[in-house]
């Protein structure tokens, strides 16, 4: 059995920037990694100094290989699927029936993304149905834009979108469930709502041409927005007893740590901020955080 003192579970932007500084520090690191980040099909990253319009593969490529560079630093293909408590740390299991152990250990293993029952929605995922104006909104900047979303959240979205598009249209895929006083404001500033239910987005290559609904009337649209239900990419975390918010991210503090000693968690898993900037930002404080703790343990 290979011992380290971290293990990181979880080879992206979080995972990366925090093995370079645990390498950095001269730490004994296993990166573990399934090869499936929830970005793989979009195709250019934005609003990350250095790295602006760069595809996220070649961002991962490019990281990668300098954190390679420092020779404590161990990378390894494979999914783990369980890990457990010892005395001196934890014992983590791969689907190959490897078992790894290790004083502490990182999870940047982000969300997975459940997308609806809606033709086309999957393939522009990331593409042209987007999920955040500050990663992908300059680009689609006044043009025609739908949001798909109903509620409190519509309305949210709806005022945020309207930001970088005057043609902005909100799609509630059946009856509207806002107050008459959002309403008022969101026909205030010219967003139109639309209730009709939704068959299919029609699609080529990712890239939206229009919406069908399933009374066969259509609406041409150059992107949509839209949050789709996710869950936890990998369920280790929770059942080592670490906390979930109500929208179900991993709970952290500003170190990066979760409520059980000796497990950390940055990235995707942990906030709806879902950008490469902030993945690197958050893992870079947990590294220097854990090496911290490692130091402190002896010192």
């Amino acid at each position: 059995m290979q011992s380290y003192d971290i293990i990181i579970t979880g080879g992206s932007y979080a995972g990366l920037s925090a093995a370079m500084a645990l390498g950095r520090s001269l730490k004994k690191v296993l990166v573990l990694d399934s090869g499936a980040p929830c970005n793989q099909q979009t195709p250019h990253s934005h609003n990350f100094l250095t790295q602006d319009g760069e595809t996220p593969a070649d961002i991962a490529r490019k990281a990668r290989a300098q954190v390679a560079q420092y020779p404590t630093v161990h990378f390894k293909n494979g999914l783990a699927v369980s890990a457990e408590k010892t005395t001196d740390g934890f014992l983590l299991t791969t689907s190959a029936g490897e078992i790894f152990e290790a004083k502490q250990l990182l999870f940047a293993t982000g969300v997975k993304d459940e997308m609806p029952a809606i033709k086309g929605f999957a393939e522009c995922w990331g593409i042209s149905v987007l999920h955040c104006p500050y990663c992908h909104g300059y680009e689609v900047r006044q043009t025609p834009t739908g949001i798909l979303a109903n509620g409190e959240m519509a309305f949210e979205y709806a005022r945020l979108i309207s930001n970088w598009t005057n043609d902005l249209t909100l799609f509630t895929n059946g009856a509207a469930q806002l107050s008459e006083e959002q309403l008022a404001r969101l026909a205030q500033h010219g967003i139109a709502i639309n209730d009709k239910e939704i068959s299919e987005i029609v699609q080529e290559q990712g890239q939206i041409k229009h919406l069908l609904f399933k009374d066969g009337s259509i609406h041409p649209l150059r992107a949509v927005y839209s949050r789709p239900a996710f869950r936890q990419h990998c369920p280790i975390p929770e059942a080592l007893g670490c906390k979930l918010t109500e929208m179900g991210h991993l709970i952290v503090d500003p170190f990066q740590a979760t409520n059980i000693p000796g497990i950390y968690a940055a990235g995707d898993a942990t906030t709806p901020m879902r950008s490469v900037a902030a993945a690197v930002a958050a893992g870079a404080m947990a590294g220097a955080s854990m090496n911290k703790e490692l130091i402190t343990a002896t010192f």
